[in-house]
């Protein structure tokens, strides 16, 4: 590949702080990232020679359009931006996308091509599943989304529902009836919906039932129509939980289920998740989002986390595809009803 040279002329010497960065941090972020090419700048133009000064020139096109809409860029804007740019996928598309102004007035959008991938799934299909590591936004984008079809009319309620599986710890000792038991389990769906909604609003909605968050065993038997369905944590869910669930879809509803396949709780590890690919991907109307640790948005630490666990897996050949192989068989099939356990709650296990 031969060396070229690009020029961009930044349309204003004001927008080169935002653009460079204090002490023009942001700038060496670009230069580690493409150490083969050569950044120079001088007043409000960029020079890059090298050989991918074509990618380096989109990006900072890229990055001048975000802060002309008045993005304020930080590293890990940026550290994301440049994964975007070498993916050859339109930063400035993903990251202007608005999904829905929070209660604090702050704008939900994706950050990461995959969040965009996964937003535009839920908004053309009627079941849309996300698999992916902690921290890779998928309830709350899923919570944003739900809240969104309500404000717009699209969706008569939002329900919101996760198995309550133990982790390593004993509802039974937890004080309270079924509700008060589960409730820890139903946490981040609660915190999710107060900061989108403010307490207030959230409060006021829960109480009308226009929101409900209930554990998963609440769903059996139902029919929910004009709904926006969101079951979290699905890695917990049994087959025959799965089956149950996804056959409550009444008409005008639409179900987001997200999941980490690395972090199955459920006794056994018999879960309903993985696998499910395979039995349902052919059906119309649902889609399967797989976001990785691209997409997570939290501290850095956190990808580097699921980057080291991920690795450590492959090492061991004890990956999610190895789960999915002993869960294929099992995926979608419910045993005779005498197999049922006494004592249990609806849909438990």
């Amino acid at each position: 590949m031969s060396s070229t040279q690009v020029k961009i002329l930044v349309p204003g010497n004001h927008l080169m702080v935002g653009l460079l960065g204090q002490r023009d941090e942001l700038l060496r972020l670009i230069e580690e990232a493409f150490d083969g090419s050569r950044i120079v700048v001088r007043g409000n133009e960029i020079t890059i020679d090298g050989e991918e000064a074509e990618r380096v020139g989109r990006l900072f096109d890229e990055l001048v359009t975000l802060i002309e809409q008045g993005q304020r860029l930080d590293a890990a804007d940026v550290g994301r931006t440049i994964t975007m740019v070498k993916d050859d996928v339109s930063p400035a598309e993903v990251l202007t996308t608005e999904l829905l102004r929070s209660a604090r007035g702050r704008t939900v959008r994706p950050k990461t091509a995959g969040q965009k991938r996964y937003t535009d799934a839920i908004a053309t299909h009627v079941v849309t599943f996300g698999i992916g590591p902690a921290g890779t936004g998928k309830s709350y984008l899923a919570v944003a989304l739900a809240v969104q079809a309500l404000q717009a009319r699209d969706a008569d309620r939002i329900i919101l529902t996760r198995p309550a599986v133990e982790a390593g710890e004993r509802l039974g000792f937890l004080p309270g009836d079924i509700m008060a038991k589960v409730d820890p389990y139903l946490r981040p769906l609660y915190d999710a919906l107060y900061d989108l909604l403010g307490p207030e609003g959230a409060q006021r909605l829960l109480e009308r039932g226009t929101i409900e968050v209930a554990p998963l065993a609440f769903m059996r038997g139902r029919t929910l129509n004009r709904s926006f369905i969101i079951l979290d944590e699905a890695q917990n869910t049994t087959p025959e939980q799965m089956k149950m669930f996804l056959t409550r879809i009444g008409f005008g509803s639409k179900v987001v289920v997200t999941g980490d396949v690395t972090q199955i709780d459920v006794p056994g590890a018999r879960s309903g998740l993985p696998g499910l690919e395979a039995v349902l991907g052919s059906v119309p109307g649902l889609a399967f989002v797989h976001l990785t640790q691209r997409d997570v948005v939290r501290a850095r630490i956190v990808a580097d986390i699921v980057s080291a666990y991920e690795r450590a897996d492959e090492a061991n050949g004890s990956g999610p595809g190895a789960v999915s192989r002993t869960n294929r068989a099992g995926a979608g099939r419910v045993p005779p009803a005498t197999q049922a356990k006494k004592g249990m709650p609806p849909g438990g296990g």
